[in-house]
């Protein structure tokens, strides 16, 4: 079976329930952010070693599968993500109690994994407004905007937790604007 169909071609794509729309339709950009963020936490799995974490990792992956299914319009039930934020609240709790306490913002960055992180929590984020968004427009389950807001913490705290345990020390913000040794004259 060819994965191309041609029908995208002129720029509209398919919804659930075959309703065409623009590519740039407030919920396909949504759709389009679910996946860069599921990609970033699947290059997060494949590089983390710890079993635990690729374990709660790949569990993350099925619940924003859940999300953009429920928000594509699919029957899908959304009694999990109650209780996936309570054991992201665990997890997150557990790495802090290992931490450092935090009292400035911090650069991100570190180790390769933990930049990645990073990089998951941002998306996450940007996933979250663009619900927020789409809930302007639409009903949205407030479930689904509990979920993002505390995964970001989460991938906040796994940054973190991740630079500790390979002995790099957090990089705090100190306010200031650093300037290049190369001045313009």
């Amino acid at each position: 079976m060819a994965i191309y169909t041609r029908t995208g071609d002129t720029g509209t794509t398919s919804l659930y329930g075959g309703k065409r729309v623009l590519k740039c339709n407030e919920l396909v950009d949504v759709y389009g952010s679910l996946d860069e963020l599921n990609s970033w936490v699947g290059c997060i799995v494949s590089e983390i070693q710890q079993t635990h974490i690729k374990k709660f990792l790949a569990n993350i992956q099925s619940d924003l599968f859940l999300i953009g299914g429920h928000l594509a319009g699919w029957k899908t039930n959304l009694l999990i993500l109650s209780t996936r934020i309570t054991e992201v609240e665990v997890e997150i709790d557990a790495m802090d109690e290992k931490l450092p306490s935090l009292k400035n913002f911090i650069i991100p960055g570190g180790t390769i994994i933990s930049s990645h992180v990073h990089l998951a929590r941002s998306i996450c984020r940007r996933v979250e407004r663009q619900v927020v968004f789409l809930g302007q427009k639409q009903k949205i389950d407030p479930i689904i905007i509990q979920y993002l807001n505390r995964l970001s913490d989460l991938f906040f705290m796994m940054a973190r937790y991740i630079n500790n345990e390979s002995g790099v020390a957090d990089v705090v913000w100190s306010g200031k604007v650093r300037h290049s040794d190369n001045k313009n004259k």
